[in-house]
């Protein structure tokens, strides 16, 4: 297989590194990512000056890999596009630091990656982890991996990607994969307002999140009852037709 990695972390970040190592043992690994964080970019994409490549070195794993000066979705435009003179089989996007769920995904950099990789006709999936402190990757990086081999041998729906959360606990204590839909996250409090040095006003985005936990079958419900949560994601944004199809799949931790 060829597979392009992506995320919107960075392209030194640890996610990554660790995504790109477990699957350069199963595949060609192609890697194309911002030079610096990019979190919550959604899918913008860069029009008003020129987009700049280097080739980048990744520790730990064999791949060709470039950084550039732009958005996850810009990164996966460019690749496809242009960097590439193939098409790949499939393109990863992550591993992020925090989660990416329910109505978040708006947001995601890391999602907006896999939704770009869609448009252009490529399979797609997003990895993250449902944490932001001692992140522990090589889990999500291994069930990244068996994934992949388990999709080799299976019909990708068309026109969709998978958004893919794992709770932050250790291998033993995942009660199993769970096919969800989009839940809703909000935020109370959203902005903080504040005075700076010189008196001028300013805000700084912040807020509580509450989720909505009654919602049994959400991505949000899966994580906080510590499964791992795939979801179908179209441009709706969720595809409820293949949940069912994907159940079916019977994809282990």
């Amino acid at each position: 297989m060829n597979i392009l990695l992506t995320n919107d972390d960075g392209i030194y970040s640890e996610g990554l590194i660790t995504l790109a190592e477990k699957i350069s043992e199963i595949a060609n690994v192609f890697i194309v990512a911002p030079d610096r964080e990019r979190s919550a970019t959604a899918h913008a994409i860069t029009m008003h000056k020129p987009l700049r490549v280097e080739k980048a070195r990744i520790p730990h794993c064999e791949s060709t890999s470039w950084m550039v000066n732009g958005t996850p979705s810009d990164c996966v435009k460019l690749a496809l596009e242009s960097l590439l003179d193939f098409k790949p089989d499939m393109v990863l996007s992550g591993i992020n630091k925090g989660p990416n769920l329910g109505t978040d995904v708006i947001y995601s950099g890391t999602v907006s990656a896999a939704i770009e990789a869609t448009i252009l006709g490529v399979p797609a999936i997003a990895f993250s982890i449902a944490a932001y402190e001692n992140i522990n990757y090589d889990y999500t990086a291994r069930f990244a991996q068996k994934l992949c081999r388990q999709l080799t041998n299976l019909d990708f729906p068309q026109n969709s990607l998978l958004n893919v959360n794992i709770p932050p606990l250790d291998e033993n204590d995942i009660c199993g994969v769970y096919i969800t839909h989009l839940g809703i996250r909000k935020y109370r409090n959203t902005f903080d307002k504040r005075k700076d040095p010189r008196g001028r006003t300013y805000y700084w985005l912040a807020g509580e999140v509450i989720e909505n936990m009654e919602d049994v079958g959400s991505d949000v419900w899966a994580v906080r009852n510590n499964y791992i949560s795939i979801t179908p994601i179209h441009f709706d944004l969720t595809k409820y037709d293949i949940i069912d199809i994907i159940k079916k799949w019977n994809i282990q931790p």
